[in-house]
């Protein structure tokens, strides 16, 4: 559906066809797809195989049939078919020409887009989905909606990110900081799924709507990876991307319940609870050490263990690390410094 929206988008030739198709005040069922399984449910019409305009769509429109279109929208294969669709496909639409897209788009995979000449409405049907396309202006202030939300539960995040930060420093992390950390960061990330489902919608006019969710999600995918990375419990059959894939598909009454996204890092929480200690290994801090490679990264977290004895490691223990150099050691030691100052400040302020 999401691929569907993009064709239909403000911008494309195809959504100017279906606008221009609306200001006639004229209907019409258009299929974007030619295969062979699309042509085996045509009857009658007319051969074209011309090229694509928004001028040639709206005017063949003015006929009673479908349209058949290539898969890309490039050009107009067929026009005035009748679509023959299996009749025992279910379908909850009551006119005859928005009964048949449902029933196209449920029996075969291609998006069938429906104009409604009494309603005024377009609509695009793929496979069991159905989404009426909505004015431009009502999108872009859901839009807006969604982004002033977003910043919201973004500052928030920034607030339970910083917080984690000092505690990791101070030694002082429990279960229950990581976890909120997390379910902080995926909420964040399904709101700005939310806006971008509305930029893919808003086309051409959702480069300013882009623009911000850009901005407010610089950086959360990789927090959110890291912290996972420093927290998980490896098993020999759960890793790092299984646990972040869970997390993505949790339900939202599961994601609020910590004890849950802490089973997703295989965390016990049967000793000490949510409040049980834990020792971060150190992924996420030194990524912000400027210029310092993950593979560097990796080796010193590998070689030390956790962060605690990386941050107690002097410069000649860092430099004995395969690929970290003197410069490289000296710039670990005081990054983590400034860090932990900064944290420290940040937190007590």
């Amino acid at each position: 559906m999401t691929e569907a929206l993009g064709a239909v988008a403000p911008g494309t030739p195809l959504r100017e066809g279906l606008d221009r198709i609306l200001q006639a005040g004229k209907g019409a069922l258009i299929v974007v797809g030619d295969h062979p399984d699309v042509l085996s449910i045509c009857s009658g019409g007319f051969l074209l195989d011309a090229e694509f305009s928004p001028q040639r769509l709206s005017e063949l429109a003015k006929m009673d049939g479908a349209i058949i279109l290539a898969a890309d929208a490039s050009r107009i294969a067929r026009s005035n078919v009748h679509l023959v669709p299996d009749p025992s496909v279910p379908t909850t639409e009551t006119g005859t020409r928005h009964r048949t897209a449902e029933r196209v788009a449920r029996s075969l995979d291609v998006p069938v887009i429906s104009v409604s000449e009494t309603m005024t409405v377009i609509a695009v049907y793929r496979n069991n989905e159905k989404h009426p396309l909505e004015p431009i202006p009502r999108l872009i202030d859901r839009a807006n909606q969604a982004l002033q939300t977003l910043e919201r539960y973004k500052n928030r995040l920034d607030v339970v990110s910083a917080a984690l930060s000092a505690l990791e420093v101070e030694d002082l992390v429990t279960v229950r900081d990581v976890v909120t950390m997390l379910q902080r960061s995926e909420m964040v990330r399904r709101i700005a799924e939310e806006v971008q489902d509305y930029i893919v919608e808003l086309g051409t006019d959702g480069r300013l709507v882009l623009l911000q969710l850009e901005e407010l999600m610089g950086g959360v995918e990789d927090d959110r990876h890291l912290v996972v990375q420093d927290y998980l419990r490896e098993e020999a059959a759960w890793r790092i991307d299984q646990a972040v894939e869970l997390l993505a598909t949790l339900s939202t009454e599961d994601l609020l319940d910590l004890k849950t996204v802490a089973w997703v890092l295989r965390i016990p929480t049967d000793v000490g609870g949510l409040d049980a200690g834990l020792q971060p290994r150190g992924f996420r801090l030194l990524s912000r050490i400027p210029r310092l490679p993950d593979a560097v990264i990796g080796r010193v977290v590998n070689h030390f263990g956790d962060l605690q004895k990386i941050m107690r490691a002097s410069v000649d223990e860092l430099d004995d690390v395969e690929g970290v150099g003197s410069g490289r050691a000296r710039a670990i030691k005081e990054g983590l410094s400034r860090l932990a100052e900064t944290s420290i400040l940040d937190r007590y302020s």
